[in-house]
């Protein structure tokens, strides 16, 4: 899935998702890479934590190679519920990272690891709490205000997190990358002098708003095949 993202983003795929018809879910701003640069993309492997890493383990023991670690750690930013221990052993399970709703510990380690992840920020404490664990903790995790499941895919860059669909998957690359091949031509005619208002008629946009005021840009652009808004 990875390869398959290749050299798209959360952007081309939040845009495709929109442009495709499928929901759009994306994690709450602020969660990034503990090393800027990294990319994720794979199948989610939900646990939701309670103040003991069993959970982390249990959820490997059912882990696919290339699967990505979604911690529900409902945000909280009085603990870190990931470190070094629980990326390692996600490392040797065959993940290709962690996304945690929540904060990490052990940064030092965690760079020289390298395993990507994901999560809003640091924290020295790790947890002292023990909550009881749920009979779901390992079928869905919450990440802000979406429910990621074994049925999802997770993508990550350096503009954020978006979870899709593995069954509409393959739908929103296919888009994602048709967006792209249109942003970048457009692209290359801004640096070679063709502006983007020239590119995308808009004073012939500007004259049809004037005619019909419901008239939208998105619905211009798509008339004429632009691609900077979805």
């Amino acid at each position: 899935m990875l390869t398959e993202f290749g050299a798209l983003s959360t952007p081309l795929v939040a845009d495709a998702c929109i442009r495709s018809g499928v929901p759009l879910r994306v994690a709450p701003p602020g969660i990034g890479a503990v090393i800027p640069g990294q990319r994720v993309a794979g199948r989610a492997l939900p646990a939701r934590h309670y103040g003991s890493v069993d959970v982390f383990l249990e959820a490997f023991s059912g882990a696919d190679r290339g699967d990505v670690l979604v911690v529900d750690n409902g945000g909280r930013e009085d603990e870190a519920c990931v470190g070094d221990l629980v990326v390692l052993e996600a490392q040797a399970a065959g993940l290709c990272g962690v996304m945690v709703w929540g904060l990490h510990r052990d940064t030092a380690e965690l760079t020289e690891i390298a395993l990507p992840v994901f999560s809003y920020g640091r924290c020295p404490a790790g947890p002292v709490r023990l909550d009881e664990q749920e009979p779901s903790a390992l079928v869905s995790a919450r990440f802000g205000a979406c429910v990621v499941t074994r049925d999802d895919i997770v993508f990550g860059d350096d503009d954020g997190v978006v979870f899709v669909a593995v069954s509409q998957a393959g739908e929103v690359l296919a888009a994602a990358r048709q967006i792209s091949e249109v942003e970048r031509d457009q692209a290359r005619k801004i640096q070679a002098g063709q502006t983007l208002r020239q590119q995308t008629a808009f004073g012939e946009y500007l004259a049809g708003r004037a005619a019909e005021p419901s008239y939208t840009f998105r619905r211009h652009l798509r008339r004429i095949g632009g691609a900077i808004e979805e």
